[in-house]
């Protein structure tokens, strides 16, 4: 068994754990600490701060989930001004040896290893995840993450993808009136525009514009309340079209990457637990042609581990490492 520190960086956020791992797998992911990235200078400050509130030794060894590429000699996170240079990691961490990860491919690694009991069934069959195929990886947040996993009997593989940013395909009359306002925004409309956290937002002033109704909620996390809550007919109105164009495009993906199941993610999962079943989701989801009978026998989860970009960094150093 070994020790490995996980990290998981975020915009605002920088989340740390020691994990216990062992033979490829994770073991046990002891309580996280979340340090605010505004409130120190670079991740080694971070490090150290973690090292001092748990008041132990940090073991030789990290794994580092990020928001955006890991190639490279200098990564430049998404929404951070921390500059992260992988060949120093070892002299400024004292980690020997390292792994880094996008954060979306963190928790494709996550839905790897997980028990079944860390997911919730959304539609399709239920039916466990698939020790076998592939499996696309969903996950509204700030973004629109995708990643892809190929699971094996004996091993798996992660591929981290951009399929977030394919282009938002209306379905309908109102959803064509939505791209047009979109449109006099941004030059090229992508799907994480409507089916993200941002999304709400552009779709609340979408159908503001196309009804000529003031706009209530300028702050996301009130209109996000009020949509949710049923509390704003044209914030709830934009909450129905945001789980539509979102069960459309987990079909797309689903499609595109040919899987067997399909693992709604990231930091809006969990708030969206009680309102994608009862939602348009699965009905978009499985709106695919001649392809629908097919579509409606792919199982739909939703990943409930509290923290899966700390148990899917572990999982890639342990899968990295064989430890």
């Amino acid at each position: 068994m070994s020790e490995v520190v996980a990290v998981d960086i975020g915009g605002t956020h920088a989340r740390f754990a020691i994990a216990e791992v062992e033979n490829g797998r994770v073991l046990h992911l002891h309580d996280e600490i979340t340090l605010k990235t505004a409130a120190h200078a670079s991740l080694q400050t971070a490090w150290e701060d973690f090292g001092s509130q748990i008041g132990r030794p940090l073991p030789g060894a990290a794994s580092i989930a990020v928001a955006g590429p890991v190639q490279g000699e200098v990564l430049k996170l998404t929404n951070n001004p921390w500059v992260i240079r992988p060949a120093f990691i070892p002299r400024k961490l004292g980690a020997e040896r390292y792994t880094l990860v996008n954060d979306f491919g963190a928790v494709a690694h996550a839905v790897a290893q997980l028990e079944d009991r860390c997911f919730a069934h959304l539609c399709g069959p239920e039916r466990p995840l698939p020790e076998e195929g592939v499996i696309s990886i969903i996950g509204p947040g700030t973004g629109l993450g995708v990643a892809q996993l190929l699971r094996r009997r004996d091993h798996y593989h992660v591929i981290e993808t951009e399929g977030g940013h394919v282009d938002f395909a209306p379905l309908d009359t109102l959803e064509d009136q939505i791209l047009t306002h979109l449109r006099k925004h941004y030059r090229r409309v992508s799907v994480e525009r409507v089916a993200s956290g941002q999304g709400l937002s552009n779709i609340y002033e979408a159908l503001a514009a196309i009804e000529d109704r003031p706009i209530r909620f300028r702050d996301d996390k009130e209109l996000w309340q009020a949509a949710m809550a049923g509390e704003d007919s044209l914030a709830a109105a934009a909450f129905d079209r945001f789980c539509l164009a979102l069960g459309a495009a987990a079909g797309d993906i689903a499609l595109a990457q040919g899987a067997q199941a399909v693992v709604i993610a990231g930091g809006l999962g969990q708030r969206l637990l009680n309102h994608l079943p009862r939602s348009g989701f699965r009905d978009r989801f499985i709106a695919k042609g001649r392809f629908e009978r097919m579509m409606d026998e792919i199982p739909v989860k939703l990943i409930t581990h509290p923290q899966p970009g700390l148990f899917g960094a572990a999982a890639a150093f342990a899968a990295e490492y064989g430890q």
